[in-house]
């Protein structure tokens, strides 16, 4: 912990908390101070933490990211290149933007969309919608969880709120789109998705930004109701000198089916977390791609809490590490006493494409019942030379086929994008990595 961080922080929460949304709701006022006590008791995670002990955020504590509060409540906009943002933009999904932190109603796409479907700004929930907000705000992770989580909950200037009732099924994704334009800005925005009983829904966060240094600090809540399926996706490709924390936590209700894909591209360090509590033969299914080049610092830290019996768990991440790039996975998975008939698999696979890259994986298996099937496996390799070899045995240059093998095994997590516009993007990002002479995406 640095405290001279921490308390630079708190002294300037003082000047902005008048202009954050919520201050004339009590039980949010109530939730910032208690948040805001314990990030200036501790500070941002150091190593001495546990979860935290691969990833190392003193150069986040070294610099002080300031919050983009004059554009409150919404960006104005002749100072965003919107061309950009609309290419970030997905076709055939509903869009909803957020600029430095704050909704922009003028950029997002919300034609079509059904009205019993909620879908609208943090500031704007918290000010018509106070009561119904405190049943989930703070509810799937709570600010003691760590210091992230408590600087988050302080300090968030606006996000998102979704609501799909019960019964809907959702025709088109809804893409979260969050944009950083500024240098030495802070994001940070908290955002809730509930999809009611028997609902469906898939949802898209996409995180981009121009190429500066800023912090993004993203808090996710989901609340996934009984009977109902809701795919997650995640797509972080911000630029190489952002820093970036992004947290999902998530509750499944009784036989609750979650999907959640994590793409992790960008940053100079990131950080991503996900979390779900699941609840009695409900399903959860973690999927996972982080790509690490020059000094990236990329960490994924997963925790699948079984509280129910007969609830099923699977986990599939790979990395792929190059230069003198680090990639993390830490996963945990929790069975219960009460989780009798848990079935569980985990599995983390990682390439190291240079000799100075690293990996750092921990998987966990807490089990306190008796009657489970559960498992896990790691692998930290390079490329096989026999394989390289083969394809050059076929007339194929050794870089070629290098980047042939190492697209395949990257390949396997694109592929279960089931949304043809974000499969594309996310493809496109793989290619630049790792080009394919002549290929066309129309083919994969």
């Amino acid at each position: 912990m640095n405290a001279a961080t921490a308390s630079r922080y708190t002294a300037e929460y003082q000047t902005i908390a008048p202009a954050l949304p919520g201050q004339t709701v009590p039980w949010l006022k109530r939730l910032r101070l208690e948040a805001l006590e314990k990030f200036s008791a501790h500070g941002f995670p150091s190593l001495r933490e546990e979860e935290w002990r691969y990833t190392n955020v003193s150069a986040i504590e070294k610099k002080l990211f300031s919050p983009v509060l004059g554009f409150v409540p919404h960006p104005k906009l002749r100072t965003v290149n919107t061309e950009w943002v609309k290419s970030h933009q997905l076709e055939d999904a509903w869009s909803m933007v957020l600029i430095d932190g704050h909704f922009s109603a003028e950029l997002s796409v919300l034609d079509g969309l059904p009205e019993t479907v909620s879908l609208m700004g943090m500031a704007d929930a918290l000010a018509k919608q106070p009561d119904q907000l405190e049943n989930y705000l703070g509810q799937a992770v709570s600010h003691s969880e760590h210091s992230f989580i408590a600087f988050n909950t302080a300090w968030f200037t606006d996000g998102l709120f979704l609501h799909v009732p019960a019964g809907q099924v959702l025709s088109k994704p809804v893409q979260l789109l969050h944009v950083v334009t500024q240098a030495d800005a802070m994001a940070t925005t908290r955002t809730i998705i509930v999809v009611g009983e028997m609902a469906e829904a898939n949802v898209i966060e996409t995180f981009a930004g121009v190429d500066n240094s800023y912090l993004t600090a993203a808090v996710t809540e989901v609340f996934v109701g009984q009977n109902a399926n809701l795919t997650l996706y995640k797509m972080q490709n911000e630029p190489e000198k952002a820093y970036h924390f992004g947290g999902t936590y998530v509750k499944q209700a009784k036989d609750a089916r979650f999907t959640h894909h994590n793409f992790a591209f960008g940053g100079l360090l990131a950080r991503s977390d996900i979390h779900t509590d699941l609840g009695h033969a409900s399903e959860c299914e973690l999927n996972g791609l982080y790509l690490g080049v020059k000094r990236q610092h990329i960490d994924n830290h997963t925790r699948i809490n079984h509280l129910k019996p007969h609830a099923i768990s699977r986990e599939i991440y790979k990395g792929v590490l190059d230069d003198r790039a680090r990639g993390v996975f830490q996963g945990r998975v929790i069975v219960t006493e009460d989780a009798q008939k848990t079935d569980s698999q985990m599995s983390n696979r990682n390439l190291l494409l240079s000799n100075d890259a690293e990996a750092d994986t921990k998987p966990q298996l807490e089990i306190y019942a008796d009657d489970v099937k559960c498992g896990h496996g790691v692998t930290v390799g390079q490329l096989d030379e026999k394989s390289v070899f083969y394809l050059q045995s076929r007339s194929i240059d050794e870089e070629t086929a290098r980047n042939m093998l190492t697209f395949a095994f990257a390949n396997e997590m694109v592929d279960k994008i089931s949304i043809k516009s974000l499969h594309d993007k996310v493809l496109e990002q793989v290619l630049v990595r790792f080009p394919q002479e002549g290929i066309e995406k129309s083919w994969l």
